[in-house]
């Protein structure tokens, strides 16, 4: 359920960053990295999406749960730093999501702990 959730919140965010919406251009022009950020952080959810969906238990989807709280990782630290927990008056939402899928993406990893190598897993 944490994997599919996680995946679902990534790819409602992926259209707004590939079709370039006001909501998303406006933050990452905030962040200085107007199109190249929300181009590269859009590739980088997809490619989590990709990952999360593998065969539950694989080494990929374990993968997937690191990628995605890296990516999460810098949109908490985004939204703590630069942006604010409210962008545009949207009450905390996307903040609220970042937190979400992180804690999904941590459950997934922590739960497949054992397949990465560098945490105890097979070679």
């Amino acid at each position: 359920m944490a994997r599919g959730l996680a995946s679902v919140i990534l790819l409602q965010t992926l259209f707004f960053k590939f079709s370039a919406a006001p909501e998303s251009v406006y933050i990452f022009e905030q962040l200085n990295a107007e199109p190249w950020g929300r181009i590269g952080s859009g590739i980088m959810e997809a490619i989590a999406i990709l990952l999360l969906l593998a065969p539950l238990g694989s080494r990929m989807t374990a993968f997937g749960g690191l990628l995605t709280m890296g990516v999460m990782g810098g949109a908490l630290g985004s939204h703590l730093t630069m942006l604010g927990i409210e962008v545009q008056g949207d009450g905390g939402l996307l903040f609220g999501l970042a937190i979400l899928t992180f804690l999904c993406a941590t459950h997934v990893t922590w739960t497949l702990r054992r397949s990465l190598p560098l945490l105890g897993g097979a070679q």
